[in-house]
Formats: C-alpha cells, structure tokens, sequence
C-alpha cells in the first residue's frame, strides 16, 4: 500500500512539475510579446502557482465523482428493492410532509427579507 501511494505522490509532483513549467514557459512568452500584438493576453502571475493545484483537485473531484456514482447506484438498488417489498406509500407521505414543512419555512424567510429589504409602497392619502 504505501509503495502504491509513493508512486502516486512521485506521479502526482512529476505531472504538476510539467504543468508548472509549461504555464510558466508560456508566462514568459506571453509577456514578451509587443503590446499591439492580438494574440497578447492578460495573464495574473499568481496563475503560474495555482497551477500546481490543479492536479490535486481534479484527482479530488474525480474521486467525489465515484463515490457519488457508487452511492447513486446503491440507493437506485435498494430503493427498487423497498419498492417491490413494501407496497405501501408509506414513503410518499413523508416526503410530502418533509416537503410542505421545508416549503413553508422558505416562504416565511422570504417573505421577510422581500418585506425588510423592499418595503410596499403606501397608497397616497394613507398615513
């Protein structure tokens, strides 16, 4: 295991040195290029550092996205399953109360910051 998670730390250092060095490299060309020149960009320098975390994060959300894909096909599973065992609405009901609960709070908050945000107007002659 931890032979597997120091060749995924070396891989993980070499790709965002190469990544590094190409935003870097292109950095450099970029700001030599004549102000005219169309193909002239506006590039932040803080961008050349960011890029070495790029790799992490896709390697994050890439992870993220399996788990939630793995997640999604268990509960597909399990609720087909419940579905055919239990014949009874039993789940529709609560979530209809889940829903009208839930629905109902949204609607007092937002009636009160439309209300403290945006008051109504009075008619005239009305004081």
């Amino acid at each position: 295991m931890t032979y597997f998670a120091v060749n995924c730390v070396r891989g993980y250092v070499l790709f965002s040195l190469i990544i590094f060095l190409c935003t870097g490299y292109v950095y450099r060309v970029n700001s030599k290029r004549k102000a005219d020149d169309p193909e002239k960009r506006d590039f932040h320098p803080i961008a050349i550092p960011l890029s070495l975390i790029w790799p992490i994060l896709l390697l994050i959300m890439l992870s993220l996205f399996i788990l939630r894909a793995l997640a999604y096909g268990v509960f597909l599973i399990l609720f087909t399953i419940a579905m055919v065992l239990i014949r009874k609405p039993f789940l529709v009901k609560l979530l209809l109360k889940a829903e009208t609960k839930i629905g109902t709070m949204f609607l007092k908050v937002n009636t009160f910051l439309i209300r403290a945000f945006f008051p109504q107007a009075k008619p005239n002659g009305i004081k």
